[in-house]
């Protein structure tokens, strides 16, 4: 017997925000106003809360979780009303989709097979930074193509692809996609009117977060557009720049380092 199971996701537009694992993050930072409270309760890393936060902010129309800062317990985050909505929305769903598979007891070989198929085919990216936008720039090449997204906040992300993904990806002026950038790839520097430099996305931002390790560091950065873009550094660049909660830096990318993916 074949029993047919279904996973519910939210996504705005084509932009995937998640499913019932960061329904029940945001949920618990509702309830406790704190992410290391709501990760625990989950059962997800402060880490990986952190990952999914940003992720869900970049994807989203308007931010779902804000940081709230001074206070006597030292600040917390808070869930928007959009984010409170969001949950709302999600567990009606979530009912409508259980009743709609109870419906549904066996299937036949072939289309178990099928479905093994269709479920090979989707992939989980490991790239930490997660932008969507919209293509507003194609410049045609001879073998590679430059390809400009700009993002809700007016950003622009440059990517260097084939021609031939292009086409494949159905890429065209209008067209939404994601850009994947690894963490490894964004480069930290200090803001400075005589700096050139020959990478192609230099995006102007403040440190959020750094989270040092024993070798490396995880730094977060908040685009001046509003999107989160996290970056590993080694410790000495940390302490050679001086890199701390509100310093302004500029995260910097090479195109080639961007992938571009879409719903299609």
């Amino acid at each position: 017997m074949f029993k047919l199971k279904g996973v519910l996701s939210l996504q705005s537009g084509d932009r995937a925000l998640g499913g019932a694992d960061r329904i029940a993050l945001l949920t618990k930072i509702g309830e406790t106003g704190s992410i290391t409270a709501a990760a625990r309760a989950v059962g997800m890393s402060y880490k990986g809360a952190w990952d999914a936060i940003d992720a869900m902010n970049n994807l989203a129309d308007e931010p779902l979780v804000t940081r709230v800062t001074g206070g006597k317990g030292g600040g917390g985050s808070q869930l928007t009303e959009r984010g409170k909505r969001l949950i709302e929305a999600f567990a009606a769903l979530e009912d409508v989709h259980r009743r709609f598979f109870e419906q549904f007891e066996t299937l036949a070989d072939e289309s178990a097979a099928d479905i093994k198929l269709i479920r090979s085919l989707m992939f989980r990216t490991s790239a930490r930074n997660q932008l969507a936008g919209r293509v507003v720039n194609i410049h045609k090449g001879v073998v590679n193509d430059t390809v400009e997204l700009e993002l809700p906040g007016g950003e622009h992300v440059v990517a260097t692809l084939t021609c031939e993904s292009t086409q494949d990806l159905g890429l065209e002026i209008g067209s939404e996609a994601i850009a994947l950038i690894k963490s490894s790839s964004v480069l930290i520097a200090l803001p400075d009117e005589g700096m050139r430099l020959s990478a192609r996305n230099q995006f102007p931002g403040t440190v959020v977060q750094v989270t040092m390790g024993a070798v490396n560091a995880d730094v977060r950065i908040r685009l001046n557009g509003g999107s989160v873009m996290t970056s590993i550094v080694t410790t000495e660049s940390v302490s050679a720049l001086g890199l701390a909660d509100r310093v302004t830096v500029v995260a910097v990318v090479k195109a080639s380092s961007v992938i571009l993916g879409t719903a299609r």
